[in-house]
């Protein structure tokens, strides 16, 4: 009878799931006082927007792990050009997608 080896995809999964749960429990045993630094609670509230700009840079330049420059980077060039312009959010989000949308459809 012979065993078979573990799949390295489920290694993977299994390793990642025990990883993540360490990370959360070390999390939730930081003490207060460490949390509450000044410096600390600067460095968190920054922490979302650089993973959204990350993920924004992520989604509009590329595309199957390939560079590309398509409507997607019109798009967020209009974001940052309504942006700076000092408009509602809502107006920034909408005037993006209708600029990613209407190039989209010319080609």
């Amino acid at each position: 009878m012979e065993i078979d080896m573990i799949d390295p995809f489920w290694l993977a999964v299994i390793g990642t799931s025990v990883l993540a749960f360490i990370l959360k429990y070390l999390g939730h045993s930081v003490p207060k006082s460490w949390l509450s630094h000044p410096r600390i609670l600067k460095i968190n509230s920054l922490i979302p927007i650089a993973l959204l700009s990350a993920l924004v840079a992520v989604q509009t330049f590329t595309k199957d792990s390939m560079l590309i420059a398509d409507q997607r980077l019109a798009g967020v060039g209009v974001a940052v050009l309504v942006l700076i312009l000092r408009a509602p959010f809502p107006v920034v989000v909408i005037s993006a997608a209708a600029t990613s949308a209407a190039l989209f459809h010319l080609n």
